[in-house]
C-alpha cells in the first residue's frame, strides 16, 4: 500500500490533481471551441468579446493592459475581430493618437447567442455536481486561479494564441 501524500509518491495519474485538471482543461477547451465554431468565433474572440461588451469604447491600450497582454498583440486580435465583423476602431473622442474599440451590430447579435453556448457547456461540464458542490467547486477553481498571477476572467493563452497566428484556442 503507498501514502498518496508522501512527496515522490507513485500515486496514479487519476489521483493526481495537475493531472486531472490538464485532462479537465483539455477535454473542455476543445469541446467549448467546437461549440463556438459555428458561430463563426472562438474562445479567445468570446473572451475579448466579453470584456469589449463591458468597457466598450476603451483604447486598444486600456484592452491590452486588462487582459494583460501586449499592445501589438492587442492589435492582431482586433483585427480579427474588424475582418469578422465583429468590432471596429474608432478614432477616440479624448485622444487623437488613439483608437476606441466597439462592438459592431453583428456582434451584439452574436454575444446572446455565445453566451448560451458557453451557459449549456457549462452545464454539461458540471452535471456530475449538485447545485452546493458546483458553488464549492467554482469558488475552489478562483482561489487557486488567484495564485497565479494572471488577470482574473483572463485566459493565459490568449497572448500566444495570437503571437502563434492561433486564434482558435485561449480566452
Amino acid at each position: 500500500m503507498f501514502d498518496e501524500d508522501a512527496p515522490g509518491s507513485d500515486r496514479p495519474l487519476a489521483a493526481r490533481a495537475n493531472f486531472l485538471l490538464s485532462q479537465l482543461g483539455f477535454h473542455v477547451a476543445q469541446t467549448f471551441a467546437a461549440r463556438l465554431a459555428p458561430l463563426g468565433i472562438a474562445p479567445n474572440h468570446f473572451g475579448l468579446l466579453t470584456h469589449l461588451e463591458h468597457g466598450e469604447g476603451s483604447t486598444q491600450q486600456q484592452l491590452a493592459d486588462a487582459l494583460g497582454i501586449h499592445r501589438k498583440v492587442m492589435v492582431g486580435l482586433l483585427d480579427d475581430l474588424e475582418q469578422r465583423g465583429l468590432a471596429e476602431r474608432r478614432r477616440h473622442p479624448g485622444d487623437r493618437r488613439a483608437h476606441a474599440v466597439h462592438l459592431t451590430d453583428a456582434a451584439r447579435q452574436l454575444l446572446p447567442r455565445a453566451r448560451r453556448v458557453a451557459d449549456q457547456h457549462e452545464e454539461e461540464i458540471l452535471a456530475a455536481l449538485d447545485v452546493g458542490e458546483r458553488a464549492w467547486f467554482v469558488a475552489a477553481l478562483q482561489r487557486i486561479a488567484d495564485r497565479t498571477g494572471n488577470p482574473p476572467g483572463v485566459h493565459p493563452g490568449l497572448g500566444a494564441a495570437i503571437r502563434s497566428g492561433n486564434t482558435t484556442d485561449g480566452a
